[in-house]
């Protein structure tokens, strides 16, 4: 049998139709170095999508490899219960250096169990500082991950319609990246804000954290607002007494062009969750940045029941904390995060000549997040499929979510390799609509 057949018949991948994905074709990666990937058949793909969005520098960076080497040779892995060690010290630093005040780190897994971390953190906080608030605020199109508790916080039909009689009462505001036609981002965010103060007029004294994936809400498409939006929703946070829960597992450390997404806000949030591009694409870890005012709710003796019941086998693990910790200090050494941006800028200026005549209804970028919506293509419901499918085919590894294609290289790529990604995939679009690319 081979890889792939050897596959189909034991492995059930997630976000996967796999009625369908036999014709797809699937690939089976080999080897990686740099920002390319090659398969087993040995075609190399550009890394359009950073490995889901994590890869920082590229794959097989000598200073993180040497990183985890070296851990390895102190220790894999010791439980943070009631212990500590060196790369999870450090690492923390580390973070709160980037963060805009004073604060504590709270390790987690991944950015599913970051983000419910955070909406527990300040539930029980409330309830400790005896108040009673039990309602939590999210936005439409929202996706905080796909564990019940983050699930209830977000909202996306596609990807989570078939749970709603599991999860929490939560209510949703309206999405400040879902403009009408002719309606500027500042428009929308305003209107956004309206609705919400008026609701939080009304139930603000029951909410005990309004959480928000600032300036994008990455995966619904790539939806971008404006940073008034997280002026705003700071400001009836602070009217109404609670707590600004930003999830920046997607949009922080650099991908949208400063290190946290809130800084172009000019907002500092209770609580920030991060995840993803921690450890540069190599280990899973995420974590929650909280206030030392959250942090300071928790303390009491021992009969207090003020302790964090919250945490995972591996929470801070020390091999993903030792490679974070390298990743942050070379993004530091190497001026990452502006070229990031620099790099986000080049991403615009390549994909400006994409029309509606090309099939690009709309191209929003911020940093290197970047989406490019497709119009219908009759006979078609997968036309953002065929497109990623095209640009494979071309030396080109990105993903679509449903009619849109997001890329999202790694933040340590070469402006020549940026330019090879929005060639191909320009010219996947404009193929694809005019019928030079095969159905699949």
């Amino acid at each position: 049998m081979t890889l792939v057949e050897r596959d189909l018949a034991a492995v059930w991948h997630p976000f996967t139709q796999h009625a369908l994905w036999p014709t797809d074709e699937p690939l089976v990666i080999d080897r990686a170095e740099g920002r390319y990937l090659w398969t087993t058949d040995g075609q190399r793909l550009f890394d359009g999508v950073s490995s889901l969005w994590v890869t920082v520098h590229g794959h097989r960076e000598p200073a993180l490899d040497e990183a985890v080497r070296t851990q390895l040779d102190k220790v894999a892995h010791s439980t943070f219960l009631g212990l500590t060690h060196e790369p999870g010290i450090e690492l923390a630093e580390e973070l709160l250096r980037t963060a805009p005040w004073a604060g504590k780190v709270f390790f987690a897994g991944d950015g599913s169990s970051a983000a419910e971390a955070a909406v527990k953190m300040a539930y029980q906080a409330a309830v400790q500082r005896g108040e009673h608030r039990p309602r939590v605020v999210g936005l439409r199109e929202g996706y905080h991950g796909d564990t019940l508790g983050a699930v209830s916080v977000g909202q996306s039909d596609l990807f989570h319609g078939a749970y709603g009689p599991l999860l929490l009462d939560v209510h949703h505001a309206g999405s400040p990246g879902v403009r009408a036609p002719g309606q500027t981002a500042v428009e929308r965010a305003e209107e956004v804000l309206s609705e919400l103060g008026a609701w939080m007029d009304e139930h603000g004294s029951e909410v005990c954290a309004v959480v928000v994936e600032p300036l994008v809400q990455a995966a619904s498409g790539i939806l971008t607002h404006d940073p008034s939006f997280l002026r705003g929703a700071r400001a009836l946070c602070d009217a109404h007494g609670a707590l600004l829960v930003v999830d920046e597992v997607a949009t922080g450390v650099g991908a949208t062009g400063t290190f946290w997404a809130v800084e172009q806000a000019g907002v500092a949030p209770d609580l920030l969750a991060c995840g993803k591009r921690v450890t540069g694409g190599y280990l899973p870890l995420s974590a929650v940045l909280a206030t030392d005012a959250v942090y300071s709710a928790f303390l009491g003796d021992a009969t207090s029941g003020r302790t964090f019941f919250h945490g995972h086998t591996y929470t801070a693990n020390p091999l993903s904390c030792a490679v974070a910790l390298a990743n942050l200090r070379l993004m530091d050494a190497r001026g990452t995060v502006a070229h990031a941006a620099s790099l986000g800028r080049r991403l615009g200026e390549g994909l400006a000549s994409l029309t509606l005549e090309d099939g690009a209804v709309e191209v929003r970028r911020i940093g290197t997040m970047t989406g490019i919506e497709l119009a219908p293509l009759a006979g078609e419901d997968r036309v953002g499929l065929r497109v990623c499918r095209l640009a494979r085919d071309r030396g080109v590894l990105i993903r679509p979510l449903g009619p849109v294609v997001v890329l999202m290289p790694p933040l340590g790529s070469t402006y020549d390799e940026v330019d090879e990604l929005t060639e191909v995939v320009a010219s996947c679009v404009r193929d694809v609509r005019v019928g030079r690319a095969p159905a699949r």
